[in-house]
């Protein structure tokens, strides 16, 4: 049951993206031109996320369990770190460069969109990069910690 609802929330979302005409790139290249024919319809759609996620974070705080009975986790920190940071700027600069997000750029891959599909592989590609850099820094903090 839980993966039916799971599959039935993605459906909805990627519906709306679709939708919001938010897995068309031009339109979210279009917000971020502002000195051009700036679109604010991202804006909107952003407006609206950020109000349904802000109700969800508040009730979700009141709950222990999620709604379909298990184990809820939220975030334990709320504090700015400057890996968050940098973080939030590198997947902003490739936001704007592509005109793409993850969510959108997969509902435009499994739409066939050539685009999409490559977005979502240097995405895939990058996540890989992270993963065997922090492996290394990890490790390379640990052999630090031993020589010590």
């Amino acid at each position: 049951m839980q993966r039916t609802i799971e599959f039935l929330v993605g459906l909805l979302f990627g519906l709306g993206l679709i939708l919001s005409g938010m897995t068309d790139p031009g339109k979210v290249l279009g917000f971020l031109d502002l000195t051009g024919a700036w679109d604010p319809s991202l804006a909107l759609v952003m407006g609206g996320a950020v109000a349904v996620g802000l109700l969800a974070f508040r009730l979700a705080r009141q709950r222990e369990r999620n709604l379909l009975g298990g184990d809820l986790h939220l975030p334990p920190r709320r504090t700015l770190t400057p890996r968050l940071v940098w973080g939030s700027l590198v997947f902003g600069a490739g936001w704007g460069l592509a005109g793409y997000c993850p969510g959108p750029a997969l509902v435009s891959m499994a739409s066939g969109q050539t685009q999409g599909l490559v977005f979502v592989a240097a995405m895939l590609a990058g996540l890989l990069l992270y993963r065997l850099l922090d492996r290394s820094r990890v490790r390379s903090a640990q052999a630090t910690a031993q020589a010590e």
